[in-house]
């Protein structure tokens, strides 16, 4: 959704728009092509997706997870001054509160079944 924002807002770029905005390096590498990458312009990658393999563990980098997508909506809005722009990012950020509520949940009841076999893919104290 962000990207089709961004190619919705970049579309109609002309040479000297994106010469005046600053995106010259950009432009040569990507075009108006939306490229994945952070607002530092490091790439994006898999490898800053962290998995454990552990339930408990898992769940809490999930929480975290949203709760950063959360605040890189929040600085969006006080960024933004579009308001179709803006109605999207809020619908986002809506959902990442939805999905932190439902990873909290998990966390819950994985939480109080952890002492139950089969929780964690190797437990030193059930696998022997």
């Amino acid at each position: 959704m962000v990207g089709a924002i961004v190619q919705q807002l970049t579309r109609k770029m002309s040479v000297d728009d994106i010469k005046a905005a600053g995106f010259e390096t950009y432009f040569v590498d990507h075009t108006a092509g939306v490229y994945p990458q952070f607002a530092s312009g490091t790439p994006w990658t898999a490898a800053t997706m962290q998995v454990k393999g552990d339930v408990i563990c898992d769940l809490n980098e999930d929480l975290a997870a949203e709760q950063k997508a959360r605040v890189v909506y929040d600085n969006i809005l006080r960024l933004s001054d579009d308001p179709d722009v803006s109605n999207v990012i809020r619908f986002l950020r809506e959902r990442e509160i939805v999905h932190y509520q439902r990873f909290g949940e998990g966390l819950r009841l994985a939480t109080e079944r952890q002492n139950q076999k089969n929780v964690y893919a190797i437990n030193p104290s059930f696998d022997k």
